[in-house]
């Protein structure tokens, strides 16, 4: 669904006078993804606490029951008085590994020199920054439109020369960007996870509408890796080459652990499961608030996407998979919160590893809510 916005009641006449003073010049040519967020892309801003660490202290990782966020905030006084000047990645060295449909971007160097490279890829491409959290390795854009989904015809882009806002497509899309300690060496693994709403009608005049969510796009997530590839220095060939699809195996399936309990398993290493599973998780709308990896622990909270968007109180939350979240007043049940918290936990069990929802209080969660938890993620583990 294309709209054209109501403007000016000049904009008729104007158009007669742009069309009358057209020529037969070459069209726009429209991109793959061409996005623009609301308002005024800000200016880059380097987060204060992005000073390098020593050389040998880029690599360490967290060791005993530490969490992620604790982690950070203790190296985060080893930092220098100053910081390096930004320099891009060894470009020989950049690659894109791939699990099923999920894809990650590895880049040699450690996070804080590339957060503001990331930050500005994002900027550059039309988005507006809403989450910048370098202490928790997490990136998240504003919701925008792309604009490449704009018909390019030649009434298109005779008004669109002058109120480019006129016409607007009736999809929105926001992408996460999420940065761990790489497995290998001064490594950066780099994973972009996509969400989506679309604007649909809700009775019969077509005069009312409301933002519905829509299944996140894993070709969406591999054409922003292979941009900011380029962005951080690639050729387009080498990033086209790398995103290129590879036939899919399944490696997840729903088991039972040695107690009966459901579970997750994933028949690749404990190492690869933890990563894949984070990125399942900011797919399926969870906010990752805390990790351990020790532990092999996600602490998350769900939050609705049809409310992050704004959409209007009451709307049915944005997997219907979900829907057992929100119960009537007649079954007598107590209605649970869209903001519950969970734990996820990986575990390893030879050359494979077990995934299990567990309550925030750490306790095995053998409630309907756990399996349905399990077969969102195991739709994106597969």
């Amino acid at each position: 669904m294309m709209r054209m916005k109501p403007k000016l009641i000049l904009l008729p006449l104007l158009t007669v006078t742009l069309l009358a003073g057209c020529g037969t010049g070459k069209l726009f040519e429209s991109k793959k993804v061409d996005y623009k967020s609301a308002g005024t892309v800000p200016a880059l801003e380097i987060p204060p606490d992005l000073t390098a660490p020593g050389q040998d202290e880029a690599t360490a990782l967290p060791g005993g029951s530490e969490t992620f966020s604790r982690y950070i905030r203790e190296r985060k006084g080893l930092a220098g008085a100053a910081s390096d000047p930004i320099i891009l990645p060894n470009v020989g060295k950049m690659k894109i590994e791939r699990s099923g449909n999920q894809r990650w971007l590895v880049v040699p160097g450690n996070a804080q020199k590339l957060w503001p490279l990331v930050k500005t890829f994002w900027q550059e491409n039309g988005f507006i920054i809403n989450i910048d959290q370098p202490e928790t390795g997490v990136m998240e854009t504003d919701w925008a439109e792309d604009r490449a989904k704009i018909p390019q015809d030649f009434l298109r882009n005779t008004i669109g020369a002058v109120f480019d806002d006129v016409y607007s497509t009736a999809e929105r899309d926001k992408y996460r960007t999420r940065m761990e300690p790489g497995t290998e060496p001064d490594t950066t693994e780099i994973y972009i996870s996509h969400r989506g709403m679309y604007e649909t009608y809700i009775n019969e005049g077509k005069d009312q509408t409301r933002w519905q969510p829509r299944a996140a796009d894993p070709e969406l997530e591999a054409e922003m890796l292979r941009k900011l590839m380029v962005r951080l220095g690639s050729d387009e060939t080498t990033a086209k080459n790398a995103v290129a699809a590879e036939p899919r195996q399944d490696r997840a399936k729903i088991a039972k652990t040695a107690e009966g309990n459901n579970a997750l398993e994933i028949a690749e290493p404990f190492d690869r499961t933890w990563r894949r599973v984070g990125l399942a998780l900011d797919r399926a709308g969870f906010t990752v608030e805390d990790r351990d990896r020790s532990q092999g622990l996600y602490f998350v909270r769900y939050i609705d996407p049809g409310v992050d968007a704004k959409a209007k109180s009451g709307e049915e939350s944005w997997v219907s998979k979900l829907a057992f979240w929100r119960s009537n007043a007649a079954d007598g049940k107590t209605k649970i919160e869209n903001k519950s918290r969970y734990r996820v936990q990986v575990k390893a069990s030879g050359d494979t590893a077990q995934v299990q929802v567990l309550t925030a209080e750490g306790g095995v969660d053998k409630s309907d809510i756990s399996k349905k938890i399990l077969s969102i993620l195991l739709d994106q583990l597969k």
